[in-house]
């Protein structure tokens, strides 16, 4: 006979987050390679569950906060020697390790999506960081620009020259950004489900299962 109870450790919102941006994620990723609106919307979708879950962190239920999982640099220190040496601490929420995970995962992924705005605003211009449109020249203004002599037309081509320039060396260095914070986030991922694996084992729990019903024995 099964003596064991269950808890409630993670709201509904947490899972649909959760569950979300594992979706949202892989749809970005999986569409990198190609300019369409599911890449942009499925990182406006990231975006959007980044802000949710910090706001969550501060206000959600119990081991959704911050203030649960978010443990100081001592505690996590005893907790891998713990778990090296075979027995860890069990926690009903994130372990100190998954806790300072969940954070480097959201720090990560805001550095994605922002890069990404970046490079959509110089290329496309388009998203929260376009510029503004240049104001297009007045009949009078345009008259005088006529009169002006070849020495100015030359300066003009030049600070277009350095304008141009200047954009493309924006975009190669949000692009840079871009593509080295998604595969820091792909690698960031791979820990995160080895530690779900270890921890499972090691606690002889269904942790995906958990974030699946929300409760664990």
């Amino acid at each position: 006979m099964n003596n064991q109870s269950t808890v409630r450790v993670w709201d509904i919102l947490i899972r649909i987050f959760h569950w979300s941006l594992v979706a949202s994620f892989t749809v970005a990723y999986l569409t990198s390679e190609e300019e369409n609106l599911w890449h942009i919307y499925s990182g406006y979708t990231v975006l959007g569950l980044i802000v949710f879950r910090l706001i969550w962190g501060f206000t959600g239920s119990q081991y959704a906060r911050f203030s649960d999982f978010v443990r100081s640099p001592a505690v996590v220190y005893h907790y891998v020697k713990s778990l090296r040496a075979g027995h860890p601490r069990h926690y009903l929420g994130h372990n100190p390790l998954g806790g300072w995970m969940v954070v480097a995962l959201l720090l990560t992924l805001f550095v994605v999506t922002l890069s990404g705005l970046k490079v959509y605003a110089i290329e496309e211009g388009k998203g929260p960081f376009a510029g503004t449109k240049s104001i297009e020249m007045t009949p009078i203004a345009a008259a005088y620009a006529g009169d002006e002599d070849e020495d100015e037309d030359e300066d003009e081509e030049n600070d277009d020259q350095k304008s141009n320039d200047t954009n493309k060396a924006d975009e190669e260095f949000w692009e840079e950004i871009h593509e080295t914070s998604s595969n820091l986030m792909l690698l960031l991922i791979a820990f995160h489900v080895f530690g779900v694996i270890v921890a499972s084992r090691l606690h002889k729990e269904n942790l995906i299962k958990a974030m699946l019903t929300g409760k664990k024995n």
